[in-house]
């Protein structure tokens, strides 16, 4: 009757252990260390890094305790901070040689003192929110002239083309600043350029004046337009940081506009410094533009000057590539990008979507330059880099793909760059930090506490009030804090002040169930069943009962986590993970331990569950196993 199958003591134990192994890095703490990560989106990271990193803190006469690839980083770890700050500097002018080029990012960043044999599980701890451990903050500023600069640019081949479409003959178009100038060969053409000009492109305030012999007209943004492209700009950057960030599965983070040019980033609980840093200094913006294959691009490229109008980039292979200054078409347009493959090649590619305006672009600029070459780039930091320079087969529309020489993984890294979107402008990080706090230690102690004097205060009541019941059921509520706190660690979950006040309520509404159970054993036994029938009938008669408090717990703790966010969604998270977890502890751990201790009596004529009163004996105690 109240004897459990082998298979539910073994369930009951390999629950234990999971939950013990992915408890325990949470106690180990955690110990400063420098990461190396790739500092740019052609450059990938591998394992021949790692004896580059070992050779420099040799040479420096450092020790780590040690260097390994782990994954897309290598990490070193030691035993201090004094430590840590020497190998940072020495990685950094080791691997970086041309400090304002650098190809690599080397950060400080804390990793887990856990042991080799818990990492190799994936025994990790769980990440703290800011107002427990802090996390990473980032100031970044906008480039508001470059934003200026890149509609000044737009504006310019807008011009060039109603131009042509309009057949007004001119004797040049360059742009000076943020103004666009054009030279006409007499007054009659200036007069009707600025006409047919004035109404397509309102943003535009046009005035007139000599340039030698030649009559010259030159449109500048007015100063609501470039309020616009600022703000504007500040926007779609904003909303690009946060694509990025969710896409990478950052959780939780705080982005904000500061200013009239600046963005706040922080990062609650990132424990990966490095990443984020490298997810946040990614400020590519994507152009397309023609090759230059005349006689001259051909020269510049084996080391001559490069032709006017023309610029020269470095494919990935650092072969120099000669393109042409005019941008057809920027990220701004891009809507989707996909790696894939090619359905006659099998090559990794990248398909890309463009938006109606970009496809029209597409279109006319494919159907003009078949069979010539068309360079896709990636600016960083202000440095252009060809991705690839494919050769134009065809007509091209809203969708299409490309190629050259990439492998899967730098397919995927391409697509999902692209697909996170475009910044309208470069970002710069002025202030990079790890902010403590926000709450203080102390109060960070008291939330702890809270949970400790709470578990501590349940457990003395139960003992007192249900004697073995009662300690059965503190095993089963410590179990279930282990398991609660196991999962956490395994979802990598950020653990804020909520979630604390979470696990705390979490804890009495565990105990509820098992005070139903024992309440319930106690009424079988006050109607004067045998121990081992009120056992049994006790546990089945309280199941549907905590089954349906659980439940409609669960369904509000749903609805939290559905509707709310921030620190709401953090109290949700562990509130739904609770619930789970407290049914598996306060009914099958629980009744597997009465089981154990009372299952195998089969004579027992009593159990240790605190008084019993009955009707007709008002203060009889029930009999001790």
């Amino acid at each position: 009757m109240n004897r459990f199958p082998l298979w539910k003591y073994a369930l009951l134990l390999v629950a234990l252990l999971v939950g013990l192994v992915y408890t325990l890095p949470n106690f180990f703490g955690e110990a400063p260390a420098v990461q190396v990560s790739s500092g740019k989106v052609t450059m990938k990271l591998d394992a021949a890094v790692v004896p580059r990193v070992e050779k420099a803190l040799k040479d420096a006469g450092l020790q780590a305790d040690f260097v390994q690839l782990d994954g897309t980083s290598v990490r070193a770890r030691f035993r201090d901070t004094d430590t840590q700050i020497k190998a940072k500097d020495a990685v950094s002018r080791a691997l970086n040689p041309d400090s304002a080029n650098p190809g690599y990012i080397v950060a400080l960043n804390l990793l887990s003192r856990s042991p080799t044999w818990l990492s190799a599980l994936h025994a990790l701890p769980m990440y703290l929110g800011l107002d427990l451990r802090g996390g990473v903050h980032f100031l970044m500023q906008v480039d508001m002239k470059a934003a200026l600069t890149k509609r000044a640019d737009s504006l310019t081949g807008d011009i060039r083309t109603l131009l042509r479409d309009k057949n007004i003959r001119h004797a040049g178009i360059t742009r000076a600043g943020n103004a666009v100038e054009i030279l006409f060969r007499d007054a009659a053409a200036r007069s009707a350029a600025r006409a047919a000009l004035a109404e397509p492109l309102p943003d535009l305030q046009w005035t007139e004046s000599a340039a030698g012999s030649d009559f010259r007209l030159t449109g500048s943004l007015s100063l609501q337009a470039a309020q616009r492209v600022q703000e504007q700009a500040l926007k779609q950057n904003i909303t690009t940081l946060h694509n990025r960030i969710n896409e990478l599965g950052v959780a939780e983070p705080v982005i904000q506009q500061q200013g009239a040019d600046r963005v706040v980033v922080q990062l609650p609980g990132v424990q990966d410094t490095a990443k984020a840093k490298d997810i946040i200094g990614r400020t590519a913006t994507l152009e397309l533009r023609l090759v230059d294959d005349s006689a001259e691009a051909a020269a510049a490229a084996a080391g001559g000057a490069v032709p006017f109008g023309s610029e020269r980039f470095l494919e990935r292979s650092g072969v120099p590539l000669i393109v042409k200054r005019q941008v057809i078409l920027t990220g701004e347009s891009l809507t989707d990008a996909q790696a894939g493959f090619d359905g006659q090649t099998q090559e990794p590619v990248v398909n890309l979507t463009v938006d109606a305006k970009g496809a029209r672009i597409m279109r006319e600029v494919s159907r003009e330059n078949l069979k010539k070459r068309m360079a896709i780039l990636l600016f960083e930091k202000g440095r252009g880099e060809v991705v690839t320079a494919p050769v134009i087969q065809g007509e091209l529309g809203a969708r299409f793909q490309i190629s050259g020489r990439m492998n899967t993984q730098e397919a995927n890294d391409t697509a999902l760059l692209l697909r996170a979107g475009s910044l309208a402008a470069p970002m710069e990080i002025i202030e990079e930090r790890t902010i403590g706090p926000s709450l203080g230690a102390e109060n960070i102690a008291k939330g702890f506490n809270s949970v400790i004097y709470g578990f501590a205060a349940i457990a003395v009541f139960m003992c007192a009030y249900y004697l073995l019941f009662g300690l059965f059921s503190t095993v089963a509520l410590a179990v279930n804090l282990l398991l609660l706190v196991a999962v956490l660690s395994m979802l990598q979950a950020t653990l804020t002040l909520p979630g604390i006040a979470a696990i705390a309520l979490t804890l009495g509404m565990a105990i509820d169930a098992n005070v139903l159970i024992n309440e319930r054993v106690r009424e079988e036994l006050r109607a004067g069943a045998s121990p081992q029938s009120a056992i049994a009938t006790g546990y089945e008669r309280a199941w549907a009962t905590i089954l349906d408090s659980n439940i409609t717990t669960l369904i509000a703790g749903l609805a939290l986590l559905a509707f709310g966010s921030g620190p709401v969604r953090g109290f949700a998270v562990v509130h739904c993970l609770g619930i789970m977890t407290s049914m598996f502890s306060a009914v099958l751990f629980s009744r597997g331990l009465v089981n154990l201790w009372y299952g195998r009596q089969k004579k027992l004529k009593g159990v240790s569950i605190g008084t019993v009163w009955r009707p007709d004996a008002p203060a009889a105690p029930a009999a001790k196993a």
